[in-house]
């Protein structure tokens, strides 16, 4: 059975020992505090069970697992920034508990801090190809981001763009943590692709399901005000769904309870709006077909059965979660 607190426990007992230096402090204790705030980990673990599946020990992309997580991290400081988020992870962001151009240059360090440990014992005949596809995820990352701000101008985005835009902003890491172990433990090509595939298609159903948590998860679990999506505007799958099938009338509505002030009004009306037009069992359907194009992925990759069991644990886990 998939033990993901192990593995968790793993990245963050690593992640304790990073050496970094003790000073400028304004510099570096930003970065210790923010990688130890807490998280999933997930992304760094990927690429851990991307090794596994392939027949090599974990150990051998530890250092390519942590290149990932600081990575991620380092996009997460700049979001919040973008976002002027008080909170992250009910902690204090880096750039209100310092200042803004702390958490900037911060997050600038973290990203070398990436690339020094993605080129840490490593070989260096699979070197250019792991700099290669981490240089063009972190581009599709910025570019997933830029859309996603983009779409906060904007009154005409399909749903076909909000798709494109979550696997640039969101998927891509995760099919790119995968295929980063995929190389390390020797993969061939065409599994390389599949691993990368079931990545992708993981990632967009998670974004979907995020999507839908935050205006139906139960209160008690969510850890967070449930529907803030709502309360921001958002132009999330369910918005997006919801404005495809109103009526002339419905989206009338739709209008108006962008400006309500009344916040469990707001939120509430818009929940009603969304039920009476099916919204979330159509995100739900499509979240599915995701997970299950990721299923499909993995089935074509050539390696035992039980090699892929982690994997698939943590995909299920990821699938069924409540918060």
């Amino acid at each position: 059975m998939f033990d993901l607190g192990a593995y968790t426990k793993y990245i963050e007992e690593n992640i304790d020992k990073m050496e970094l230096p003790k000073g400028p402090a304004d510099l570096y204790d930003p970065l210790r505090y923010f990688l130890n705030i807490g998280g999933k980990r997930i992304r760094p673990i990927l690429t851990l069970l991307g090794t596994e599946l392939f027949g090599a020990k974990k150990e051998k992309a530890l250092n390519q697992a942590l290149a990932v997580e600081v990575f991620h991290n380092f996009t997460l400081v700049h979001d919040d920034i973008m976002d002027d988020a008080p909170l992250r992870r009910n902690k204090t962001t880096v750039h209100e508990k310092w200042n803004t151009n702390v958490g900037i240059l911060s997050g600038d360090v973290m990203i070398i801090k990436a690339y020094q440990l993605l080129c840490k014992d490593i070989s260096p005949s699979i070197l250019p190809e792991t700099l290669d596809l981490f240089n063009g995820t972190a581009v599709e990352v910025c570019e997933g981001q830029q859309h996603d701000m983009d779409f906060e101008e904007r009154d005409d985005v399909s749903i076909h763009e909000y798709i494109e835009m979550i696997r640039q902003k969101t998927s891509v890491l995760l099919g790119s943590a995968l295929r980063t172990g995929a190389i390390i433990a020797g993969a061939s090509e065409t599994d390389k692709d599949a691993i990368y595939d079931f990545g992708l298609h993981i990632g967009l159903a998670f974004q979907i399901q995020d999507d839908i948590l935050d205006l139906y998860a139960d209160p008690e679990k969510f850890g967070k005000q449930v529907g803030g999506d709502v309360i921001a505007n958002k132009k999330t799958i369910l918005h997006l769904t919801a404005l495809s099938k109103a009526s002339k009338e419905q989206l009338e509505v739709a209008k108006q309870l962008q400006h309500e002030t009344n916040i469990e009004l707001k939120v509430n009306r818009t929940r009603e709006l969304f039920d009476h037009l099916n919204v979330k069992k159509d995100c739900q359907e499509r979240m599915a077909k995701h997970y299950t194009l990721a299923k499909e992925a993995m089935a074509k990759i050539t390696v035992p059965e039980e090699n892929k069991t982690p994997l698939l644990g943590l995909a299920s886990y990821l699938m069924n979660r409540e918060i």
